[in-house]
Protein backbone atom coordinates (compact mmCIF):
# COMPACT_ATOMS: atom_id res chain seq x y z
CA UNK A 1 0.00 0.00 0.00
CA UNK A 2 1.72 3.40 -0.58
CA UNK A 3 2.44 5.34 2.28
CA UNK A 4 -0.38 7.93 2.10
CA UNK A 5 -1.62 10.88 4.36
CA UNK A 6 -4.70 12.41 3.61
CA UNK A 7 -7.29 14.69 5.32
CA UNK A 8 -10.46 12.98 7.44
CA UNK A 9 -13.08 15.08 9.49
CA UNK A 10 -11.07 13.93 12.15
CA UNK A 11 -7.55 15.29 11.09
CA UNK A 12 -5.13 13.48 8.88
CA UNK A 13 -5.59 9.56 8.25
CA UNK A 14 -2.49 7.57 7.16
CA UNK A 15 -3.28 4.57 5.11
CA UNK A 16 -0.50 2.74 6.12
CA UNK A 17 -2.05 2.49 9.75
CA UNK A 18 -5.29 0.66 8.24
CA UNK A 19 -2.88 -2.39 7.90
CA UNK A 20 -3.83 -5.90 9.82
CA UNK A 21 -7.21 -6.26 7.72
CA UNK A 22 -8.55 -6.00 4.25
CA UNK A 23 -9.09 -2.15 3.00
CA UNK A 24 -11.37 -1.07 0.07
CA UNK A 25 -10.09 2.21 -1.01
CA UNK A 26 -12.47 3.90 -4.11
CA UNK A 27 -11.23 7.09 -5.13
CA UNK A 28 -14.05 9.19 -7.08
CA UNK A 29 -14.91 12.37 -8.54
CA UNK A 30 -17.60 14.64 -6.31
CA UNK A 31 -19.61 14.61 -3.60
CA UNK A 32 -23.06 14.98 -4.54
CA UNK A 33 -22.78 14.22 -8.18
CA UNK A 34 -25.16 11.02 -9.30
CA UNK A 35 -22.47 8.26 -10.24
CA UNK A 36 -20.70 9.35 -7.00
CA UNK A 37 -24.07 9.40 -4.95
CA UNK A 38 -24.88 6.06 -6.97
CA UNK A 39 -21.62 4.90 -5.66
CA UNK A 40 -21.84 5.84 -2.16
CA UNK A 41 -25.09 3.90 -1.60
CA UNK A 42 -24.13 1.01 -2.59
CA UNK A 43 -21.35 0.59 -0.82
CA UNK A 44 -23.22 1.49 2.14
CA UNK A 45 -25.95 -0.55 1.06
CA UNK A 46 -23.31 -3.80 1.56
CA UNK A 47 -21.00 -1.73 4.17
CA UNK A 48 -22.37 -4.77 6.87
CA UNK A 49 -21.07 -7.81 4.62
CA UNK A 50 -17.75 -5.54 4.00
CA UNK A 51 -17.22 -5.65 7.84
CA UNK A 52 -18.27 -9.11 7.94
CA UNK A 53 -15.73 -9.86 6.19
CA UNK A 54 -13.37 -8.38 7.75
CA UNK A 55 -12.57 -5.31 5.62
CA UNK A 56 -13.11 -1.47 6.25
CA UNK A 57 -13.84 0.64 3.10
CA UNK A 58 -12.24 4.33 2.13
CA UNK A 59 -13.53 7.18 -0.03
CA UNK A 60 -11.23 9.65 -1.44
CA UNK A 61 -12.29 12.85 -3.41
CA UNK A 62 -10.85 16.28 -4.04
CA UNK A 63 -13.92 17.33 -1.96
CA UNK A 64 -13.21 19.07 0.98
CA UNK A 65 -14.19 17.70 4.93
CA UNK A 66 -17.23 20.00 4.96
CA UNK A 67 -18.49 18.87 1.75
CA UNK A 68 -17.42 15.22 2.91
CA UNK A 69 -19.70 15.69 6.44
CA UNK A 70 -22.19 17.07 4.63
CA UNK A 71 -22.36 14.54 1.72
CA UNK A 72 -22.05 11.52 4.56
CA UNK A 73 -25.07 13.01 6.52
CA UNK A 74 -27.55 13.67 3.71
CA UNK A 75 -26.78 10.01 2.52
CA UNK A 76 -26.05 8.07 6.06
CA UNK A 77 -22.68 6.74 4.74
CA UNK A 78 -21.27 4.78 7.25
CA UNK A 79 -17.67 4.59 6.04
CA UNK A 80 -14.17 7.35 6.19
CA UNK A 81 -14.19 9.82 3.31
CA UNK A 82 -10.95 11.62 3.00
CA UNK A 83 -9.91 14.23 0.96
CA UNK A 84 -7.37 14.90 -1.76
CA UNK A 85 -7.00 18.76 -2.62
CA UNK A 86 -6.02 18.78 -6.40
CA UNK A 87 -6.17 14.95 -7.24
CA UNK A 88 -2.07 14.98 -6.08
CA UNK A 89 -2.45 11.50 -4.43
CA UNK A 90 -4.85 10.28 -6.93
CA UNK A 91 -1.99 11.23 -9.35
CA UNK A 92 0.41 9.32 -6.99
CA UNK A 93 -1.53 5.94 -7.19
CA UNK A 94 -2.16 6.06 -11.15
CA UNK A 95 -5.79 7.56 -11.05
CA UNK A 96 -6.13 9.02 -14.63
CA UNK A 97 -8.98 11.49 -15.79
CA UNK A 98 -12.14 10.12 -17.30
CA UNK A 99 -12.27 11.99 -20.46
CA UNK A 100 -8.99 13.68 -19.78
CA UNK A 101 -10.43 16.16 -17.07
CA UNK A 102 -13.22 14.65 -14.89
CA UNK A 103 -11.65 12.93 -11.79
CA UNK A 104 -10.89 9.40 -12.15
CA UNK A 105 -13.37 6.76 -10.39
CA UNK A 106 -10.67 3.70 -9.52
CA UNK A 107 -11.46 0.98 -6.55
CA UNK A 108 -8.78 -0.69 -5.05
CA UNK A 109 -8.42 -3.91 -2.06
CA UNK A 110 -5.60 -4.24 -0.14
CA UNK A 111 -5.22 -7.76 1.64
CA UNK A 112 -4.46 -7.78 5.17
CA UNK A 113 -0.67 -6.82 4.92
CA UNK A 114 -1.33 -4.30 2.36
CA UNK A 115 -0.43 -5.79 -0.75
CA UNK A 116 -3.06 -4.80 -3.98
CA UNK A 117 -4.99 -7.67 -4.51
CA UNK A 118 -7.39 -5.98 -7.18
CA UNK A 119 -8.09 -2.89 -9.07
CA UNK A 120 -11.05 -1.73 -11.02
CA UNK A 121 -11.17 1.28 -13.12
CA UNK A 122 -14.74 2.64 -15.00
CA UNK A 123 -16.14 5.50 -14.84
CA UNK A 124 -19.68 4.37 -14.91
CA UNK A 125 -19.83 0.98 -13.94
CA UNK A 126 -20.46 2.34 -10.45
CA UNK A 127 -22.34 -0.69 -8.69
CA UNK A 128 -19.34 -3.14 -10.51
CA UNK A 129 -16.79 -1.29 -8.32
CA UNK A 130 -18.45 -2.44 -5.37
CA UNK A 131 -19.32 -5.83 -6.82
CA UNK A 132 -15.93 -6.61 -6.93
CA UNK A 133 -14.21 -5.34 -4.38
CA UNK A 134 -16.75 -7.21 -2.04
CA UNK A 135 -15.88 -10.70 -4.07
CA UNK A 136 -12.16 -9.99 -3.73
CA UNK A 137 -12.70 -9.00 0.21
CA UNK A 138 -15.23 -11.99 0.90
CA UNK A 139 -12.60 -14.33 -1.52
CA UNK A 140 -9.49 -12.86 1.25
CA UNK A 141 -11.72 -13.66 4.40
CA UNK A 142 -11.62 -17.57 3.08
CA UNK A 143 -7.40 -17.69 2.94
Amino acid sequence: MPDTTLVGSDGPVQLRDKIGKPLVVYFYPKDETYGCTKEACAFRDQYEDFLGAGADVIGISRDDAKSHADFKAHHKLPFTLLSDPGGKIANAWGVKNSLGFLPGRVTFVFDRDGVLRHRFDSAIRFGKHVDEALEVVKRLART
